[in-house]
């Protein structure tokens, strides 16, 4: 970035946070969570001694929930290797807890990622004194990346990606920000797709690397065994066997609305479904018992605890399910997806659990991966609620066309990865080298 504008920046944004404050604030209250480590977006992250000599210190920053199950792979990987320990940040809560939950082990240190200001990131930076610096998808933090340059760190960007939002966003200011790619050692693009749109928007091909996505690698956990499956079943209420189970993943507003006409309309054909929507937003659940109630259904929330008896609709309003809520589907629908929502949620955890798929036209932040999960025969795209609710009982009536997609996702799935080993192995290039600091 050219130094006046880093300079506009860095004098602008304390101004913007300010005025946005109330905004985020009030957003954070409504998630919850965000009291505890609150300081540490001040730069107040762990303060921790120098690395002992011939190790190499990785501050590895994941966003959310699912750059936090990335990064793991990662943490993972660099664990069982000598002379590597890892730092690790996130910005939401539920990636906090997450990483809290199940990489404290594998890390010397989690924490927030401190806001962009130049003493909040200048602290953090002192406290932390890592070695190399890696960051996960779209993260171009300006004073991050100059707070790495003038303390000679290398910066890492993995699983690059630009959502059709940014690139439009940021091909208007081309001249402006084709500087801040050279703040980055490697850029690591999660497909075709985004290593094009890198290199249209002045990255140098010297520092671009196609390696692919990463989430493809993700381990999704332990297959759930049948009694377990009847188990959860149980404990949200939906045992019973009332016909094939529609898991409506990471949903968001209008979308739960589509889901409970899908169901409705398959009750009136006589081919009743099981329904468990997921709010990519636990905090909607206020919203959605009140939708539920005018309805007139029965229904679960997991965050009450098991089911005292079976229901209508069963809402995981819990943190960290949602890959055995998976499990338990006949049919997943990709949250995100249906006008006026676009972007997109992530279908990979359903692929990695072989799950048929259905979403709407606006995937853009999955754009390559919905692509190929869709000629694959994994995936079938619809325009509307109306188009949904259509498409998605001929699914529901046909189990041979759905035990087909389900193996076109498990064959898509597998044959896609791999971006974990390359990942690792331009980052073990990039660290420092040398046996003593």
């Amino acid at each position: 970035m050219h130094p006046v504008l880093f300079w506009v920046y860095r004098l602008s944004y304390p101004l913007l946070l300010l005025l946005s404050s109330p905004y985020y604030l009030r957003r954070m209250w409504r998630r919850g969570g965000y009291r505890r480590g609150f300081l540490q977006r001040f730069g107040y992250v762990p303060s921790l001694p120098p690395p002992t000599p011939g190790t190499r210190r990785i501050w590895i920053h994941a966003v959310s929930v699912g750059e936090v199950l990335a990064a793991a792979a990662l943490l993972q990987r660099l664990a069982a290797r000598p002379g590597f320990e890892a730092v690790l940040t996130t910005t939401t809560s539920t990636g906090h807890r997450l990483a809290r939950e199940r990489l404290g082990g594998l890390t010397r240190a989690i924490s927030y990622f401190p806001l962009d200001a130049w003493p909040c990131s200048a602290r953090a930076w002192r406290r932390f004194q890592p070695h190399l610096s890696v960051l996960f998808e779209a993260e171009l933090w300006p004073e991050h990346l100059h707070q790495a340059r003038r303390r000679g760190v290398p910066v890492l960007l993995v699983n690059a990606r630009l959502s059709d939002r940014s690139f439009a966003r940021l091909r208007r200011v081309r001249p402006l920000v084709r500087g801040i790619w050279q703040s980055f050692h490697r850029i690591l693009p999660a497909s075709e797709m985004d290593l094009a749109r890198f290199s249209e928007l002045g990255a140098e091909p010297d520092r671009l690397e196609l390696t692919g996505n990463i989430k493809l690698d993700v381990d999704p956990g332990p297959a759930l065994r049948p009694p377990d499956k009847e188990r959860l079943l149980r404990e949200l209420g939906l045992h019973g066997g009332n016909g094939p189970l529609v898991l409506g993943s990471s949903t968001w507003p209008g979308e739960e609305e589509a889901l409970l006409d899908l169901q409705q309309a398959a009750a009136k054909a006589g081919r009743p479904i099981r329904l468990l929507l997921v709010p990519r937003h636990a905090e909607r659940r206020g919203e959605l018992a009140h939708l539920l109630e005018n309805r007139g259904l029965t229904a679960h929330f997991r965050s009450r605890g098991p089911a005292p008896e079976p229901v209508s609709v069963a809402v995981g309003d819990t943190t960290g399910e949602l890959l055995r809520f998976t499990q338990l589907a006949d049919l997943v629908f990709v949250g995100k997806s249906l006008p006026p929502n676009e972007g997109g949620q992530t279908p990979l955890e359903a692929a990695a659990w072989s799950k048929p798929l259905v979403f709407g036209p606006h995937m853009s932040n999955f754009r390559f991966i919905a692509r190929g999960l869709v000629d694959a025969g994994a995936a079938l795209v619809v325009g509307d609620a109306v188009d949904l609710r259509q498409e998605s009982l001929l699914l529901l009536d046909d189990a041979d066309r759905r035990r087909t997609m389900a193996e076109a996702a498990a064959r898509w799935h597998a044959a896609n990865r791999g971006a974990l080993q390359r990942t690792e192995a331009a980052i073990l290039a990039a660290a420092p080298r040398g046996s003593e600091d």
